[in-house]
């Protein structure tokens, strides 16, 4: 029989729905699964066994009645604790919301709900979504399935582990530095950040007045799985215009050009000449690139003209501090706090790196923001994307890493990394990778692509044009079909071998 917690949720919904199994016994052993490893892993912070219990029984006493309540129909699914969730508790890590209790979702989770899915719990996360570790004040830290000596990637970690270790079919994350698409690398499963303003981003915490106008910058909503398959139904439920984001326009769904493997083009890059990348992601991308011209496909190692990641960098650095200091209340949040520890510890690691990283000549301004400095952030911005726009043109998708390295070891908060005998500032070797298509707006996928010489996964961006996500998943799926997909966590296997 089909392993029930590993199967993907477009399995489970049919199976479902052709009366295989109940949603019941899928909640069942997701939930034995939970009782099983979470203690470990620490990935769910939030359970909510009696609304899903009772969920999964209308589910199946729904279907009893020849009703079909949608594409999730009594799929288990979970939602990182920063989505507002309806009389569940939302917390995003953070102290002073330990008690907050949502009277209504998240756009993003009511378009779940209304497919059908049981939400089984919230996943644990970074506080307030600060970090590339999933750490906080109320839960214990999150684990990587694949070793809990090491993080799972933040701040959606309790995500991306809870998809990887079968406690979920799938889980809702947002991305403003890499949040879905580094923890989906560390995690070695799908992890998706779309173009900028294709999901309403409205109910995800902090919720305060103006958060509307400035969250539209570079923050996005995506989602995790264990297939393609999957991520392309999440987002094709999720996406879309919402009354309560009039930023979000009614862009329908591209249609898949329908081209063949040979007349695809597609660039690839192993690292940016300032930032290096490990060995053995260096490795693992040319292994790929050699994989994929085998196999008949055009493609040329390529990197924009004049791209300067020092000033993206620089750039996304200006943009995320504006952003955060307008969006957020400095005395609920504290963002002088977490300003001034980002900028700080920017400063560790590598001489060379350390400049791309320095950004303390921006602090004095960024404590104390002008309208006009943000405004001129956003035109740059504006230009950083029709830059983009015009140097992918000729190609279909784009293969980038997903960061410098893969998971490192637990450690404080944005302390530097080590890669290769060469100290890395925390956020160049985590959101060098990622924080440009924040700023551009472009779409991006994380595939995985294999594991490290110690067992750790490894994944591999695909980015995509602005607003034609259905493209860039069609191609993906070709280039997953060709070098692996998804695999359980070894620490799994090995359990289940031993019973």
């Amino acid at each position: 029989m089909t392993n029930l917690t590993f199967a993907n949720a477009h399995q489970l919904a049919q199976m479902i729905r052709e009366r295989e199994v109940s949603s019941v016994e899928v909640l069942d052993a997701y939930l034995a699964q939970i009782a099983k490893h979470n203690s470990r892993l620490n990935a769910i912070c939030t359970l909510d066994e009696g609304h899903a219990r009772s969920r999964a029984k209308l589910a199946d006493e729904a279907l009893a009645r020849g009703e079909n309540w949608g594409a999730l129909h009594g799929v288990p699914i979970t939602i990182k604790d920063i989505f507002e969730t309806e009389g569940l508790r939302t917390t995003a890590g953070y102290i002073p919301l330990k008690d907050y209790v949502p009277q209504q979702d998240a756009t993003a989770v009511a378009r779940l709900r209304a497919a059908g899915a049981v939400i089984v719990g919230k996943t644990n996360m970074a506080e307030l979504a600060g970090d590339y570790q999933s750490t906080n004040s109320l839960f214990p830290r999150v684990n990587n399935p694949w070793n809990i000596e090491y993080t799972p990637g933040g701040s959606s970690g309790g995500s991306a582990a809870a998809v990887a270790s079968g406690f979920s079919a799938l889980d809702l994350g947002n991305d403003f530095a890499g949040s879905v698409r580094q923890p989906a690398h560390f995690c070695g499963v799908y992890g998706l950040k779309p173009t900028d303003r294709r999901i309403s981003t409205a109910g995800t915490i902090p919720e305060v007045p103006v958060m509307p106008i400035c969250l539209r910058q570079m923050m996005t909503v995506g989602c995790f799985a264990r297939s393609l398959e999957d991520i392309r139904l999440c987002f094709s439920l999720i996406a879309g215009a919402d009354i309560r984001r009039p930023d979000v326009p009614p862009i329908p769904l591209d249609t898949p050009s329908g081209k063949s493997w040979q007349n695809l083009k597609i660039a690839w890059i192993d690292q940016w000449t300032e930032v290096p990348v490990s060995r053995e992601t260096k490795t693992a991308m040319n292994a790929i690139a050699n994989k994929l011209a085998q196999t008949g496909a055009q493609i040329e190692r390529w990197l924009p003209q004049n791209f300067d990641i020092s000033y993206i960098i620089n750039l996304y650095s200006r943009m995320a501090a504006y952003v955060n200091n307008y969006a957020q209340p400095k005395d609920r949040y504290n963002i002088r706090r977490s300003l001034e520890l980002i900028f700080r510890t920017a400063t560790q690691g590598d001489k060379q790196l350390r400049k791309l990283g320095d950004f303390s000549r921006f602090l004095p301004e960024l404590l104390n923001p002008s309208l006009r400095g943000y405004f001129e952030a956003l035109t740059e911005r504006d230009r950083v994307t029709v830059q983009m726009d015009q140097a992918l043109e000729p190609w279909d998708v784009w293969l980038v890493p997903v960061a410098a390295t893969t998971a490192f070891t637990h450690r404080p908060a944005w302390s530097a990394v080590e890669i290769d005998g060469k100290l890395y500032p925390h956020g160049i070797a985590n959101g060098a990778y990622t924080m440009p298509f924040n700023l551009s707006g472009h779409p991006a996928i994380v595939i995985p692509i294999g594991q490290t010489h110690n067992g750790l996964p490894m994944g591999m961006q695909i980015v995509g044009k602005r607003w034609r996500e259905m493209e860039m998943l069609a191609i993906a799926q070709k280039i997953d079909n060709i070098i692996g997909g998804f695999k359980n966590p070894s620490s799994y296997e090995l359990a289940r071998n031993q019973e």
